[in-house]
């Protein structure tokens, strides 16, 4: 198998809401768009972020169409967490774990976008 692209799909009741974050807070710009779809590309990260709306009659399989959310996160791995925490903070994102170190060298911290969708910054120690 050869994969040419990676993208993670979440379900969402506002597309547009979660588009608004990860574009202003993580430098994601939008790839393609039709209603109640957004697919955002990153420059750096080599993976598309899709965002459905809850509900749609395309989504299969219906048995898992419901919103995205608990115990879900989007996790990137940075070169300098204390600064990119400062930054998206200061722009006013809710913060949901502040900085933290684990005791195998996990440095991070996570914010908590409109959809309640948690993004988690790691940087390793």
């Amino acid at each position: 198998m050869k994969i040419t692209a990676t993208a993670l799909s979440l379900n969402v009741p506002d597309p547009d809401a979660s588009a608004a974050f990860a574009k202003q807070n993580f430098g994601f710009i939008e790839a393609m768009s039709a209603d109640g779809f957004i697919s955002l590309t990153h420059p750096d990260a080599g993976l598309n972020v899709v965002l459905l709306r809850t509900g749609l009659g395309s989504f299969k399989p219906e048995s898992i169409a419901g919103s995205a959310g608990q115990g879900t996160l989007v996790v990137f791995v940075v070169e300098d967490v204390d600064a990119e925490f400062a930054r998206i903070s200061a722009a006013g994102a809710t913060v949901v774990t502040e900085l933290e170190t684990e005791p195998w060298g996990e440095r991070y911290c996570q914010f908590s976008d409109p959809n309640g969708i948690v993004w988690q910054l790691v940087q390793w120690v």
